[in-house]
């Protein structure tokens, strides 16, 4: 969705047209899905985070600066409201980096071994991902789950570029180091 399509859907939001909502819904749910999951690293509470998003854009159209960039806008939203859940619930933050949901319907029967290599797999992950620092968990986690550009992280975590890609870099020089590289 390009920006004037995104501030043509906050006009129809404010006139209380739900069609402007429904367009920002349909093109940004997986987008905002991502990235308060990276936050909170929880299916259910992130699937109600999200849901609160879509309904809080409703409510608070009108805070809306056009041509301020509606994607690092979506983003903020986002990661402040998991944060803010998070504060509110008093929980730890849970590790992100998985392969696949826990819900995933099994089409296949499983063999011992390809259930026992896949647990070692994720707690090796989860292992090398506790070794980064928080700032670099977080940048890991907006680059690779939310698949957000270095200036878009930069932007949403109001920290120049050149940190931001700094931070990346030396993340994946300690992953590396546990066996896991950097995909191309």
């Amino acid at each position: 969705m390009t920006e004037a399509e995104f501030n043509a859907c906050i006009r129809e939001i404010l006139q209380g047209d739900r069609q402007g909502l429904k367009k920002i819904y349909d093109a940004y749910l997986d987008y905002v899905y991502r990235i308060v999951f990276g936050v909170l690293g929880q299916k259910e509470d992130s699937e109600d985070i999200t849901s609160e998003l879509f309904i809080k854009l409703w409510q608070q159209a009108d805070r809306y600066k056009p041509g301020s960039g509606h994607k690092a806008y979506l983003t903020t939203i986002a990661r402040n409201m998991a944060i803010d859940h998070i504060r509110k619930h008093k929980r730890e933050v849970l590790e992100s980096f998985t392969k696949e949901s826990d819900d995933s319907p099994v089409t296949e029967p499983v063999s011992n071994e390809t259930t026992e290599e896949t647990v070692i797999e994720n707690i090796s992950v989860r292992e090398a991902i506790e070794q980064l620092n928080p700032a670099e968990q977080q940048v890991v986690n907006m680059k690779v789950l939310s698949e957000m550009t270095f200036a878009e992280i930069a932007e949403v975590l109001k920290a120049p570029m050149g940190t931001i890609t700094w931070r990346y870099r030396e993340a994946m020089k300690k992953l590396r180091r546990y066996g896991y590289y950097e995909e191309s």
